[in-house]
């Protein structure tokens, strides 16, 4: 007798081994990683040079402080969004060349955070007058660039670029909402007395954050419906996409803004003093824009995750049930296992009366005969 092996071959095992370079076991890419880089990228350029231009055309001194302050938070919001889709393009290429990865995944999205960051600071220092306003938006930028890329090394790479898409739409949303400010401020009762102006105010904001929060919801779905179905047609068993991916992908602008603004409070909080010290009046206006933006954020993220997940269950098909039986089969479960047990070596067979089961013939019934 040969002597046989306690391994069981690979061929005659119940589980299928797991290819882990197969598309079905490895994360998605996120496409158009690179469209969303150049267009973050440009964007941050954007804001860099608005708030130069305001910075450089105030008077210097107090004025040059306060707008320094008001414009942060753009130049944080767009710095995160660009280091994280800077990452995000660096780690598809990386994937492409060397494998995923995690390890060499994350490190690839520090780096690129790490290089949108010192591009960021140094634009700020050779183009902003050398005070310690510039230094603060220059290091805040830079960190923020940072925290972006760290974002971007995530798993779910589609979810990230939907996030990074989504809130792109986002910032332009809002630069081009600023031109019904003032038609829907008459909209909402603004008049002459302080206390409409704030009513109105509060209107207006609540009125783009809703909206602002529909769009992200929707173009997060709409990237993620894109890539899930070009990624299909190169790897057809590619895993799909599932709820959760939706709602992460739906709240993410809204968290990108809440991230946004405790960068911004932790590394911009000598610049926001400088300014609050400035007057009274800096002080309010600092304090009223600070929760404007914290409740903007947390309206983006839940009606965004909202919009992304209504928008994704719509494209569900009923649910299966009974009534799609065949109309010859079984129709409850106790049927089939009626039917089960009547066949022939069943257990209800061998547990019958021998004498009903071997009627036909006695001498059957009795093994002694």
């Amino acid at each position: 007798m040969t002597k046989q092996s306690g391994r069981v071959p690979a061929a005659e095992s119940d589980e299928p081994a797991v290819d882990a370079a197969s598309p079905s076991s490895r994360p998605l890419p996120a496409p158009g990683a690179s469209v969303l880089a150049l267009l973050a990228l440009g964007w941050l350029a954007a804001m860099l040079w608005s708030t130069r231009e305001a910075i450089t055309s105030a008077a210097a001194g107090v004025t040059a402080i306060s707008l320094s302050a008001f414009a942060l938070p753009g130049v944080i919001s767009a710095a995160l969004v660009a280091g994280a889709a800077v990452a995000l393009a660096g780690g598809n290429l990386l994937a492409r060349r060397y494998g995923d990865r995690a390890t060499l995944r994350f490190a690839g999205a520090i780096g690129g955070g790490m290089l949108v960051g010192l591009a960021t600071a140094l634009a700020i220092n050779l183009t902003y007058f050398d005070t310690s306003a510039t230094n603060v938006i220059a290091g805040t930028a830079a960190a923020a660039a940072i925290i972006g890329g760290a974002v971007a090394g995530a798993r779910t790479a589609p979810a990230v670029g939907a996030v990074v898409s989504a809130a792109l739409g986002t910032f332009l949303f809002v630069v081009a909402f600023s031109r019904a400010r003032d038609p829907l401020f008459d909209l909402f009762g603004a008049g002459d007395s302080q206390q409409s102006l704030i009513d109105a105010a509060k209107w207006v904001s609540r009125t783009e954050s809703l909206i602002a929060g529909l769009l992200a919801g929707l173009l997060a779905f709409g990237y993620l419906t894109w890539a899930r179905r070009r990624v299909v047609r190169r790897h057809p068993e590619a895993p799909a996409l599932r709820w959760p991916a939706y709602l992460l992908a739906g709240a993410g602008p809204g968290l990108l803004l809440l991230l946004a603004e405790v960068i911004i409070r932790i590394g911009g909080r000598s610049l926001l003093d400088l300014a609050s010290a400035l007057s009274e009046a800096d002080a309010v206006a600092q304090t009223s824009l600070g929760t404007s933006r914290v409740d903007n954020g947390i309206w983006v993220l839940f009606v965004g995750a909202l919009a992304a997940l209504i928008a994704f269950g719509r494209t569900l098909g009923p649910a299966h049930t009974d009534d799609d039986e065949p109309a010859d089969g079984p129709d409850t479960v106790a049927d089939r296992v009626d039917q089960e047990d009547d066949k022939p070596g069943s257990a209800r067979a061998f547990d019958a009366d021998p004498a009903e089961t071997f009627d036909a013939d006695p001498a059957k019934a009795d093994p002694a005969r």
